[in-house]
Order: structure tokens, then C-alpha cells, then sequence
């Protein structure tokens, strides 16, 4: 079901990142901030990004409209995602790198989608704007302007599966929710509480650690084995976003996993579909 993953590298460090903004090849930086519930990413930004950093909006430039059939943040059109990676500047053969301030949840999904369309060299800034913040690296306010780039996206670069896949499927299907969510006792956002009968609960939570960078390649490869992964692997969240965060360390460990993009969004708006509990 899956092909195996490029090698690519998927985090940067602040060091790193410090020497390729110096470099005759800079990469295009990309501000993410977002999270659930809120929408003051843009204010976020404004307030202090990494120097030349462009803000990017999750739900509409990283997501195509919400609706119960495709879920709350369903995959955006080839074409328009070009659109919007053109005007944050980024070119044909460009790095990119992304970052946020909510240990990369947000800033995943710029990754993956941006390696789903095909762009190859797309890395998360690991620990965000506050470890670059806490290495003394100054911050910029206002607006970027970048000029438009000349990038050309082609898709099929990350595994997918529908909905159907996820009903009938041999492979592992991790649950990157909190536990709480995926117990069904809270449900802020979604049709029903609960989970996607035989998924496993992987909170992507515990693929960082306090300082909301990711945890060394040994401990994820350690804490997915715990959970279960050796061979397929499906990953969901609420909305495809956490789902992105739970696919990079995934990355980072060496395994390789489809994205579901409806995730339980979408499952749980399906009446036919069957939703379980604890």
C-alpha cells in the first residue's frame, strides 16, 4: 500500500537554519501559526516572526473548505496550493522551511502538504519560533513581502488513503488525538465522541518533548514499536492536521504512513460508519 519514503531530512535546527538564510540559496520561511479554536496566528506573526518569514493560513491556504462530506480541513486543489506557494515566494527547486509556536502541530501540515505536492526539500524549524528565540535570534514585525516564485507542484509526492481504505484495511491505524478524544470523553469539534473502530491512540503529544522539540529518531522508532508499527500504517486526527505532525515523526523514525485526510472529521459525520469508545 505504501511506497517507502525519501530520505530526506524533515527537521532543521536553529544553527542550521541561521547558515542557510546565509547561504546563495536561502529557503523560503514559513510562519504557521494555528491552533484549534483560535485565530490570532496572523496577530502572532505581526508580533514577531523569523526574519523574512511569510504567514501562512492553515485554513485557508492549507486546507480547501470544510463540509461534512470531506471533513473539517480537507486537501486543497493542486492548483490552488500552487497559487499560494507562489505568492509566499517559493521557486522551482526551493527549500522551504516552516515553522510555528505549538511544537510543530501546525507547521506539519504545511510540511506534508507541501512534500504531498512534490516540493522535495521541506523541513520543520525544529522547536519553532521559541527556539529561535531562546538561541537570540532576533524577530522581525509586520508584513513580509516576497516576490512571487515560480514553483510548479505536481502531487503524489505523500500516500493517502480515503475513506474506504480506512474501513477496510489491514494496516495499523494510529489515532494522533489526545487520549481523552479518542476515549470519547470529550468531543469540542466532531459529530460523535470516539474513535475509528481498531485504531490505536498515538496523542502526537508524546512525539515532542517539554521544550516542544522532537524527540531523538531512537525514542520515536521506540515509542511506535510500543505501539505497535511494523509494516502499513495509516495515521487520522481530527482534521488531517496533528495527523501531519504524528506522519513527520514518523519520518524522523524512518517509517513511512499514508495520511487520512477526511480523518474523524469525516468518519464521524458518516452516519453509516461505526464509532467506538474507551
Amino acid at each position: 500500500m505504501l511506497d517507502r519514503m525519501s530520505d530526506a531530512p524533515v527537521l532543521i535546527t536553529v544553527d542550521d537554519l541561521v547558515e542557510a538564510m546565509l547561504s546563495s540559496r536561502p529557503p523560503a520561511v514559513l510562519d504557521v501559526r494555528w491552533q484549534l479554536g483560535l485565530d490570532d496566528g496572523a496577530q502572532r506573526y505581526a508580533d514577531g516572526h523569523l526574519p523574512g518569514a511569510v504567514y501562512v493560513d492553515l485554513e485557508t491556504e492549507l486546507a480547501a473548505p470544510a463540509s461534512p462530506e470531506l471533513g473539517r480541513h480537507p486537501l486543497p486543489d493542486l492548483a490552488d496550493l500552487q497559487a499560494a506557494a507562489r505568492r509566499w515566494g517559493v521557486d522551482v527547486g526551493s527549500p522551504v522551511v516552516v515553522y510555528d509556536d505549538n511544537a510543530g502541530m501546525s507547521a506539519a501540515r504545511a510540511w506534508w502538504l507541501l512534500r504531498w505536492a512534490g516540493v522535495a526539500d521541506v523541513r520543520i524549524l525544529d522547536g519553532g519560533v521559541g527556539a529561535w528565540v531562546d538561541a537570540g535570534m532576533r524577530v522581525s514585525k509586520g508584513d513580509a513581502k516576497p516576490r512571487v516564485g515560480n514553483v510548479v507542484l505536481t502531487g503524489g509526492g505523500m500516500p493517502t488513503v480515503d475513506i474506504a481504505d480506512v474501513g477496510d484495511t489491514a494496516a495499523l491505524v494510529l489515532d494522533a488525538r489526545a487520549g481523552e478524544r479518542f476515549r470519547g470523553e470529550v468531543e469540542p469539534v466532531d459529530p460523535r465522541p470516539g474513535h475509528i473502530p481498531g485504531a490505536v491512540s498515538a496523542p502526537t503529544s508524546e512525539n515532542v518533548d517539554s521544550s516542544g522539540r522532537f524527540l531523538p529518531a531512537a525514542a520515536l522508532r521506540e515509542r511506535f514499536s510500543s505501539l505497535g508499527v511494523t509494516g502499513d500504517v495509516i495515521v487520522y486526527c481530527g482534521s488531517g492536521v496533528t495527523a501531519a505532525h504524528e506522519i513527520a515523526a514518523l519520518a524522523v523514525a524512518g517509517l513511512p504512513a499514508a495520511l487520512y485526510p477526511g480523518s474523524y472529521s469525516q468518519w464521524s459525520s458518516d452516519a453509516s460508519r461505526s464509532v467506538a469508545l474507551g
